[in-house]
């Protein structure tokens, strides 16, 4: 063979390994940003049963604290804020003013013992208690999903392809700032 066809191969077989290697690396990047909004659906999709159990829960508590109105005003406000938001930090932020008017629903409940003891509030509190331990799980994937999908922009080659196609870090679902401290309620 002469030495020119020799170095055509070898530059021939480097072309395809870059371009294999490309739309590899392009593919990887696909999966994973489509396994991020799966995991931002999922969320949504568990908040979403949460707001399908509230206006039951609220019903069940309303028969018997009727002049609680200020508790059900930030339930209703909340649950609105949450189904407008368009964005994740939007999403975490209205997510956490709803478990804080939640809480606050709960020590209603505490001051009527006869709630406590009626079966549709009982059963209604399972299922919220059911969601939320869904939308915890929910958060935790969808949170390792972005990570996995940061990480994997952020490397070496993947990252040359990630900028060229336009490929951007993900937020993580974060609580919003001061969520950590329990509301403080005074009737």
């Amino acid at each position: 063979m002469k030495r020119s066809t020799v170095v055509w191969l070898v530059v021939g077989a480097l072309v395809i390994i870059l371009i294999m290697s490309a739309v590899s690396s392009y593919n990887g990047l696909v999966s994973k940003e489509n396994a991020v909004d799966n995991k931002s659906a999922q969320i949504d999709t568990q908040l979403q049963r949460r707001e399908d159990v509230i206006p039951n829960l609220v019903s069940t508590v309303k028969g018997y604290a009727a002049h609680e109105k200020e508790v059900f005003q930030a339930i209703a406000d909340a649950r609105t804020k949450l189904s407008g938001a368009g964005t994740t930090a939007e999403k975490s932020e209205a997510n956490a003013e709803l478990e804080g008017a939640l809480s606050r629903l709960l020590v209603v409940v505490e001051n009527y013992p006869t709630l406590k003891a009626d079966a549709q509030f009982t059963k209604l509190m399972d299922e919220l208690s059911g969601t939320e331990n869904r939308i915890a799980v929910a958060r935790q994937d969808y949170n390792n999903s972005v990570t996995e999908y940061n990480t994997k922009i952020r490397k070496f080659p993947a990252a040359l392809f990630a900028s060229m196609f336009g490929f951007e870090k993900k937020d993580m679902f974060k609580a919003a700032p001061g969520a950590e401290t329990v509301p403080e309620v005074n009737f």
